[in-house]
């Protein structure tokens, strides 16, 4: 197994995949474990739908406790090592932030409650925080057949059930609005946004990571749908107007208005070159704190925004 020094030093997949082990916890995946051609070690052919989503159940199974999770066909398969990665960096975040409040304020000494806008179908950022961190979260989505599912998941898991409450956006034009209620507080908010700006976008993109991902393969190659990809998706997840930086831009409009009820509001930034414009954006916010996150599994590499307006936190608490 390959060490991936580029995660995070808390993620229990530095280390790679142990297979005989995972197998074990989950025997469908077995049949779907094949040897990797340059140096012979155990993977799975991670343009393979199956396989992939057969890896993430071993994963949730041996290392999150986590029974049951399952998804409709078509609905965006996480990476487990690269969502985890978020959450612990997450956790760095609010650890770093304990300094920042004033000793007679206990609402980040206290039990961590969190928000996942865009949650999806597999609710996976929820179940990881819940699991690694003992985390409360709500899980917000737009798409009702995305939530009816991440409700399965959670109530299937009496380990987490009681901490994930999922809640359905029904304005698409939305992000905060219609979720966050009176009086509640929010230690950090978290986003995988959509990045494409159209369906033509997300299909380009997704036929150009199966080509990638089948470099060297003599088969299939023909070009794919949205929805036949282990990283297919809905719409929702995957475009919406004006694509990424617009879907910050808007989160960061309505954060102005939440900013009493959020310390950190935070936001995952596909394009690199999205940074200089949404900091831009916070700044005429009048943010008063913006940190960049960078992250990295293997040659991927992400990165997050956080943001806070300092001294309404600190004195609404």
């Amino acid at each position: 197994m390959t060490t991936k020094n580029t995660l995070h030093p808390s993620n229990k997949h530095r280390h790679g995949y142990d297979f005989p082990t995972l197998k074990k916890v989950h025997t469908p995946l077995s049949a779907l474990i094949i040897k990797n051609p340059h140096n012979q070690q155990d993977t799975i052919d991670f343009s393979n739908a199956d396989a992939v989503k057969a890896l993430n159940v071993a994963l949730l199974k041996k290392h999150y406790q986590i029974k049951q999770w399952d998804f409709p066909q078509g609905y965006l398969c996480p990476p487990i090592p690269g969502r985890v990665d978020y959450i612990h960096y997450l956790a760095d975040l609010l650890k770093d932030s304990k300094a920042l409040i004033a000793e007679k304020d206990k609402a980040i000494s206290g039990k961590i409650t969190a928000l996942d806008i865009g949650t999806g179908a597999t609710c996976i950022y929820p179940i990881l925080g819940a699991s690694e961190y003992n985390w409360s979260f709500v899980a917000s989505d737009i798409d009702p057949v995305s939530i009816k599912t991440a409700n399965a998941n959670v109530n299937a898991n009496r380990k987490i059930k009681q901490q994930i409450s999922c809640r359905l956006q029904h304005n698409s034009t939305k992000i905060f609005e219609g979720i966050i209620k009176t009086n509640e507080f929010y230690h950090v908010t978290l986003c995988n946004p959509p990045f494409h700006k159209s369906l033509t976008d997300a299909a380009t993109g997704t036929n150009r990571k199966w080509k990638n991902l089948n470099k060297g393969k003599t088969a299939n190659k023909k070009e794919h749908k949205v929805d036949t990809l282990n990283f297919g998706g809905q719409k929702a997840e995957l475009w919406c107007q004006g694509g990424e930086l617009a879907f910050i831009r808007q989160m960061i409009k309505e954060s102005i208005v939440f900013q009493n009820q959020v310390l950190w509001f935070t936001c995952l930034v596909s394009n690199k070159d999205h940074l200089s414009k949404i900091k831009l954006s916070l700044k005429k916010a009048k943010a008063s704190e913006i940190k960049v996150f960078n992250m990295a599994q293997g040659q991927k590499v992400s990165r997050f925004i956080a943001w806070r307006f300092v001294k309404n936190n600190l004195t609404t608490m």
